[in-house]
């Protein structure tokens, strides 16, 4: 395994430990001072990553209705919209940035 891969897998499972040991819900992550919930349950595709600043944040997602989730950033190529709290990167795997909405 790639060291990269192994310092993600590490750190992906700190922070689900982590989540578990505070009884936080996946959605619901502590990210600085605010908690953000995504509107998780609202799309199709599950699961977070830790961004460059370590903050957890939802991987993009298509909605089951085609509404706009909350805290959405982008709307990736794809139809899927993304979390991102930075605009490098953003949509990388999705084809890229279709529109931005914020």
């Amino acid at each position: 395994m790639h060291i990269r891969n192994r310092l993600f897998f590490v750190l992906a499972l700190g922070l689900n430990a982590t989540a578990l040991a505070q009884n936080v819900q996946p959605d619901t992550l502590q990210q600085g001072t605010r908690s953000v919930t995504n509107g998780s349950t609202q799309l199709i595709e599950q699961g977070t990553y830790v961004n460059r600043d370590g903050v957890v944040v939802h991987r993009p997602g298509h909605t089951v209705s085609g509404a706009v989730p909350p805290d959405a950033s982008a709307q990736c190529r794809d139809g899927s919209y993304s979390f991102s709290l930075h605009h490098s990167g953003t949509c990388s795997h999705h084809g890229g940035v279709s529109r931005w909405l914020k």
